[in-house]
């Protein structure tokens, strides 16, 4: 089961769900993308994770977006209109039947690579497009008695390295700073930016509250949430 920020009550119903890859809606155990594909590869492309609620998918011109302009700030195509995107998400959740308590990840890579390079120049056809709907509550344990958090010296680059704003693929950055969270004992890590101040945590914003007031980083070494927004 994950821990953290990500711990969820598991739901066999998960075994079950039809997921949406480039046009097609399949089984579980049937949805695979190619050896080929430079999401594997390299980690190229972005994604976003949404949630549905009573019917609704919460904040999701905003997640589109966002989805939108890290494809354009990496260079890539999403090869459709972001109304028709959204088509595809409620289709890939009307097969399932799916009403609320979802979260969904949406996923564009670069598509296919005629040989194992890094350069957008190998790619052939269009990108890799994939929905993936999952049941996911939060768990009791994790609403009453909250969270760990641990500052890890893994810290966030400048937007010269890698931009920190982009949700991409490529997340080692973070997933370094959860390695260490985890070593450490806490549930989530604490990074702070090139300058020492507070960023962000590995897989969530980070928030706190005082005198009534909300302070937050000044975003420009984290992505850019959608409730930082």
């Amino acid at each position: 089961m994950p821990g953290g920020t990500h711990e969820y009550i598991q739901d066999p119903r998960n075994e079950n769900v039809l997921i949406y890859i480039n046009g097609e809606i399949l089984a579980r155990s049937e949805a695979k993308v190619s050896v080929f594909d430079s999401g594997f590869l390299l980690g190229d492309g972005v994604w976003e994770g949404i949630r549905l609620h009573n019917g609704q998918l919460v904040f999701c011109e905003e997640h589109i977006d966002r989805l939108y302009t890290g494809a354009a700030a990496i260079g890539m195509d999403i090869g459709m209109p972001k109304n028709d995107l959204v088509a595809k998400i409620h289709e890939t959740l009307v097969a399932n039947d799916m009403h609320s308590d979802i979260h969904l990840r949406l996923i564009v890579s670069r598509g296919l690579k005629s040989t194992p390079y890094q350069h957008p120049r190998v790619n052939v056809g269009g990108p890799t497009i994939v929905i993936i709907p999952e049941y996911k509550v939060v768990t009791e344990d994790s609403k009453a008695n909250g969270l760990k958090l641990v500052s890890v010296t893994t810290s966030r680059a400048s937007e010269s390295t890698q931009d920190p704003k982009i949700n991409s693929l490529s997340k080692f950055n973070c997933i370094q700073a959860c390695i260490e969270a985890d070593q450490l004992g806490g549930d989530e890590g604490l990074m702070l930016d090139m300058h020492g101040y507070v960023s962000t945590c590995n897989s969530t914003n980070f928030f706190i509250v005082r005198d009534s007031e909300v302070w937050t980083s000044t975003g420009e070494y984290c992505l850019n949430g959608v409730t930082r927004s």
